[in-house]
């Protein structure tokens, strides 16, 4: 019993030892620590602000090439009058900033125009055409256009 009780007070002397090992110099840091209050921080000064230059000038973009697809020449490259004068009063007209979506529906398909300007100043003109049947799947667009015109 006696070697038991030896041994449990050895240990709890170790234990001691070692908490004091880790607190000691961890209350000496924090003693050192000063106030309690936070540093102010330096800022390091920044190099003076250079002028921005003038961006240079460049060349003007090409205006984009319009490809259309056999039956489609009155349609691509077409402005919103043009196309009205062709199908009637679309069913859609939707603005979206310069661009501009025109929509005809008949019995046979729904045609989509897209308008885009092609030079600054410029009237809108259509460079895309896409044309569904009312369940979505895709149509011929050069039947679809033909359809439509159809009286």
């Amino acid at each position: 019993m006696k070697v038991a009780v030896a041994a449990g007070r050895r240990y709890a002397e170790a234990m001691i030892r070692r908490t004091l090992a880790l607190l000691v110099p961890a209350m000496t840091l924090a003693a050192c620590g000063g106030t309690g209050q936070t540093a102010a921080i330096k800022s390091v000064p920044r190099p003076p602000a250079t002028r921005p230059t003038a961006p240079r000038a460049t060349a003007p973009a090409p205006a984009p090439v319009l490809r259309s697809a056999p039956g489609l020449e009155s349609v691509v490259g077409a402005t919103a009058e043009q196309l009205v004068r062709q199908f009637g009063k679309p069913r859609l007209d939707i603005l979206e900033g310069d661009a501009r979506k025109l929509q005809w529906s008949g019995t046979a398909c729904i045609l989509d125009a897209y308008l885009y300007p092609q030079q600054q100043g410029q009237a809108p003109v259509a460079s895309y055409v896409d044309a569904r049947r009312g369940d979505g799947r895709d149509v011929d667009k050069a039947a679809c256009v033909a359809a439509l015109r159809a009286p």
